[in-house]
């Protein structure tokens, strides 16, 4: 495809540069009022903007792009890794969708003609691009060791109402990752509607619980000042306030502030959960004889390296060396080519994840070729 005619070091700062793609996602609750409003009729359209963006168009140009051609030179590691631009672009993120939910609740409550169904179905695009903001980004900053990230992520998951993902994701899911002990790694033939109502219930409970264990390891009280899900969940119940009173201002209900904010939240935290099923979906890490598992590999989960979805997403979908090499900065997460690979980008499978005899139809082969020499080791869920 196109990219792969590309020298390696062009490769590499096209990419340097093309993380500035982010900003796309955040342009388009503004992108979307603008085009509502001065045109006629198609406010049910535009409204959906966001997420003809990211479902359809992102898929078609992924493909027309092509996949990433370069892994970083490991040479080069350590200094692309402590390159302050990269951080800077994460930790953004945190201002910028702060004020896209408050801007967007603005520009939906300014949008003339704007049907109840128009304003739930743009509700939903603002908690899309939640999903690619508050949720990816925050999963970046949260697996780094700096206070600033850490604290940045946290609050960046807890404005789409998912802190506990900062406790779960790190100390349970990594350490469970593609295991029966984990809720976010599905199983081989488990439908996603099986899986969803599963991971939301288990990740909320598994982070109070984790998170109570972590606090006792340190001899400090559950419900004291230094839990920090505590002050996450407490920031979360903040801005929905503040966005209520912001709507109220604005001439709206104080409610429907609260649950255009509360909607968002939802879209986005799906989201997260439906990549989740993606990622890990049939993949299994054996058991020695110890009785434990073994060691986390590239091979435990789902790889793509299409290379507009992997800008979007800061190299999410490098997904096997995140899970191998945990801390790696996502400038620097390389494709493994021997990880199991996914015939498509992320938004085309999250699509197809909601059709469970076609998802079913592309990926259960797939799994089963994976696990060719290994008879008798898939179960369903």
């Amino acid at each position: 495809m196109i990219l792969e005619s590309l020298k390696p070091e062009t490769a590499l700062k096209v990419k340097k540069y093309g993380y500035f793609i982010y900003l796309l996602p955040l342009l388009l609750p503004v992108s979307a009022w603008y085009g509502g409003t001065h045109t006629q009729g198609l406010n049910t359209l535009f409204a959906l903007l966001p997420m003809l963006v990211v479902f359809v168009i992102v898929p078609i140009v992924d493909l027309l792009l092509g996949k990433d051609p370069v892994n970083p030179d490991e040479d080069e590691v350590p200094e692309m890794s402590e390159h302050g631009f990269y951080r800077w672009l994460t930790l953004s993120c945190l201002p910028l969708y702060f004020l896209c939910i408050f801007s967007a609740g603005y520009f939906m409550l300014n949008w003339p003609g704007l049907s109840v169904l128009d304003q739930v179905l743009y509700t939903m695009s603002v908690g899309v691009v939640g999903g690619i903001i508050a949720i990816n980004v925050g999963h970046e900053l949260i697996h780094k060791n700096t206070k600033l990230e850490q604290i940045s992520g946290g609050l960046l998951l807890s404005l789409v109402s998912y802190a506990g993902f900062k406790v779960e994701h790190v100390y349970g899911h990594h350490v469970h990752v593609s295991t029966p002990e984990d809720a976010s790694s599905s199983r081989y033939n488990q439908s996603l509607y099986d899986f969803l109502p599963k991971a939301y219930y288990h990740n909320f409970k598994n982070a109070w619980k984790i998170q109570k264990q972590r606090m006792e390891r340190k001899g400090q009280r559950f419900l004291g000042i230094k839990n920090e899900l505590i002050w996450y969940y407490l920031h979360t119940v903040l801005v929905a306030g503040l966005m209520g009173v912001f709507f109220e201002v604005l001439g709206a209900s104080f409610w429907i502030g609260v649950g255009f904010f509360f909607l968002q939240s939802f879209i986005a935290f799906t989201e997260l959960e439906v990549i989740n099923y993606i990622e890990h979906y049939g993949l299994h890490r054996r058991k020695m004889s110890t009785g434990k598992y073994e060691r986390v590999t590239p091979e435990h989960s789902w790889n793509s390296n299409y290379f507009l979805t992997n800008m979007f997403l800061f190299q999410l979908q490098r997904h096997s060396d995140h899970h191998a090499f945990a801390a790696r900065r996502y400038q620097v997460l390389r494709h493994h080519e021997n990880s199991p690979q996914l015939p498509f980008g992320y938004a085309t499978m999250f699509t197809l994840a909601w059709f469970p005899p076609l998802w079913k139809a592309v990926m259960n082969p797939r799994v089963k070729a994976y696990y060719r020499d290994e008879e008798g080791v898939l179960s369903s869920s």
